[in-house]
């Protein structure tokens, strides 16, 4: 789209001027008023209705198991998504390598674990993770709850034994008994590998990030400004959100890498935990959300930069060649992805200290 088309593209839905170039400003959620702001022309209103049949606002929190004991498990899986002792080395942790300060992630290609070893894979956040499919790039979890138990075991990530040394090593922690008696009620011996999973898929539900585009989805027109609308129509007018949809605006389907032109990689994908050949190259669509934070992009990792990535997923998946007042207001629109890091709900926790 040429600039001349884009701005004719902002004048179509009744948008401010200056909506050729990137937007750099991001409304909270629930931001309206703002200067920039357009009103609510029927253009404008036509867009929200389009966007919101194709995505939906994130909910407060992923629906789990709910119980009496719910916000205990909670509490719980905060303390041991920050407890590097669940590593042989006592020096990664879940957060080690999806940094709930740096949007869920290291913005490292690969993520460094035991001994300094490298993941195979990008690490991919955890913020609303737990509304995705299936977790990991090949999907090879159900759940958080299944996908907390993958790293830990890992010899490269966390490099435990087994079950039985990950059991010894938190009832080895006299502080811990207490907070798995109240997770899990009941139970004669509540501190097991299970049970330590069952708290951290808990506490990850409950990262989620709303954003100015949740609020937009609401129905709250005010809530993008004049580039962010802009780059939302060029990103459904291109067809990004055929693949980037739901609640997450991505995580929802497996999709071919390379599904136009070939995609050089190394990496068959799904196919590696499925075993069936129709999988090779197939991985899980990423979520857009916070997206801007979350550099460096792709299964590998091997790009850094945002205009990149939309360009090369373009090619790719779309066959479509965007110039750069396309790319530029896609990149607009996607700012309005980044959310609000639930920082009580995330604060580091005090550990139960070790004998």
């Amino acid at each position: 789209m040429p600039r001349s088309l884009l701005v004719a593209t902002c004048a179509t839905l009744g948008l401010a001027a200056g909506c050729g170039g990137p937007s750099t400003s991001q409304p909270p959620a629930g931001a309206a008023g703002l200067a920039a702001a357009p009103a609510a022309t029927p253009e404008v209103t036509a867009l929200q209705a389009q966007a919101a049949a194709l995505f939906q606002p994130l909910p407060a929190a992923v629906p789990g198991t709910t119980d009496p004991a719910a916000g205990a498990k909670v509490s719980l899986g905060r303390m041991l998504y920050y407890d590097a002792r669940l590593s042989k080395g006592g020096d990664v942790s879940c957060n080690s390598c999806h940094g709930l300060d740096t949007y869920g992630v290291d913005n490292a290609p690969t993520s460094s674990g035991h001994q300094g070893q490298k993941g195979g894979r990008n690490s991919p956040t955890t913020y609303n993770a737990a509304l995705h499919v299936a977790q990991f790039w090949d999907g090879r979890a159900a759940d958080v709850e299944a996908q907390a138990k993958g790293p830990v075991l890992n010899p490269v990530e966390m490099a435990m034994a087994d079950a039985a040394a990950v059991e010894a090593v938190l009832r080895a922690i006299p502080g811990y008994a207490a907070p798995f008696a109240a997770a899990f009620p009941g139970e004669a011996q509540p501190v097991t590998f299970d049970n330590m999973a069952l708290a951290i898929g808990a506490f990850e539900r409950g990262l989620v990030t709303p954003s100015a585009f949740d609020s937009f989805l609401g129905g709250d027109v005010a809530a993008l400004d004049a580039g962010q609308l802009a780059g939302l129509k060029v990103f459904l007018d291109s067809g990004c959100g055929s693949c980037h949809n739901g609640v997450a605006i991505g995580g929802g389907t497996f999709q071919k890498l390379g599904l136009v032109k070939p995609f050089e990689t190394a990496d068959i994908g799904r196919a590696e935990a499925t075993k069936n050949e129709a999988d090779r190259f197939f991985f899980k669509v990423p979520s857009l959300r916070n997206i801007e934070k979350t550099a460096p992009y792709f299964h590998d990792g091997k790009v850094a930069d945002l205009d990149a990535a939309v360009r090369l997923m373009a090619e790719h998946q779309l066959g479509r060649t965007l110039d750069e007042a396309q790319v530029a207001a896609i990149r607009s629109f996607l700012g309005s992805l980044t959310g609000t890091v639930p920082a009580e709900y995330v604060a580091r926790p005090q550990l139960p200290e070790a004998t």
